[in-house]
């Protein structure tokens, strides 16, 4: 039987399986994730992760605009392009890159460092690329499944508000404050979404492509994780990439210790 003979799941039962997706799949189940939360990461690891994590913050307006330029539908460029407004924010003020980048300061990097990618891990950078491509050449059902990670999102930002909140000195209502306006941004972002993709993917065919680009979006969510662990919890950093001491504020660089008394030359002791 091919597969275009075999009916297309109910909405309920494709619904379902999107959640299980992220059930199985999503980062907040990484190591890392569990180990920043439980307050486990040394200062260096934190920074590496605020580093590597601007990338991704600062490329999702990008695919946003990809996205857009694609569409031919007046009312769907309209629902869709606050999104890039939540993240870059007005001409003055506002905005998740701000808030990112306020977080930054608040662990001891200078912004301007962040901003410049110059310290993002080259694994970061493949993964974080491949999903704008992905948004920006496959089908537009493909491109608005793969945004629906942010379903699982509020979960893993209230766990790692109490965390951070709970571990680290940095914590507060300041240095948190892109978590905590992604509490109230994602699930409207996720309401629209997934309206749309339940609505849109209308046959078995299309469902399967839906689920599977949930699931390279999962992926991509995986893959950076992996290379962070790789690169400061097992400390195999790559050619390129943050290397602790780099790109500080004055107030986080560390005050040189005492000097070492050299040991005694063994020749004159004798």
């Amino acid at each position: 039987m091919k597969l275009a003979d075999h009916p297309a799941q109910t909405r309920a039962e494709f619904h379902e399986r999107l959640k299980r997706i992220g059930a199985e799949r999503y980062h907040d189940r990484h190591p890392f994730h569990k180990r920043l939360h439980g307050g486990q990461c040394t200062p260096d690891e934190v920074r590496a992760w605020v580093i590597n994590r601007w990338h991704y913050q600062s490329r999702i307006p990008m695919k946003d605009a990809a996205f857009l330029s694609r569409v031919e539908d007046p009312q769907l460029r309209r629902i869709w392009r606050h999104r890039i407004e939540d993240h870059d924010g007005g001409a003055e003020a506002g905005g998740g890159i701000r808030r990112w980048l306020a977080l930054a300061r608040a662990v001891g990097l200078e912004p301007d460092y962040v901003a410049s990618g110059a310290g993002v891990m080259p694994a970061t950078r493949f993964a974080v690329d491949a999903y704008v491509r992905f948004v920006r050449d496959m089908p537009l059902l493909d491109a608005v499944a793969a945004s629906l990670t942010e379903m699982f999102a509020p979960k893993i930002h209230a766990e790692r508000i109490e965390g951070l909140l709970k571990h680290y000195d940095f914590a507060d209502d300041a240095s948190l404050a892109y978590f905590r306006n992604r509490l109230s941004e994602a699930p409207k972002d996720v309401e629209f979404g997934l309206t749309y993709v339940l609505d849109h993917a209308d046959t078995l065919e299309k469902q399967d492509a839906a689920a599977a680009a949930l699931v390279f979006k999962t992926d991509v969510l995986w893959a950076q994780l992996d290379a962070l662990w790789h690169g400061y919890v097992e400390g195999r950093i790559p050619p390129g990439a943050w290397r602790p001491g780099e790109g500080l504020l004055d107030s986080a660089i560390p005050e040189p210790g005492p000097e070492a008394t050299p040991a005694p030359d063994a020749a004159a002791a004798s």
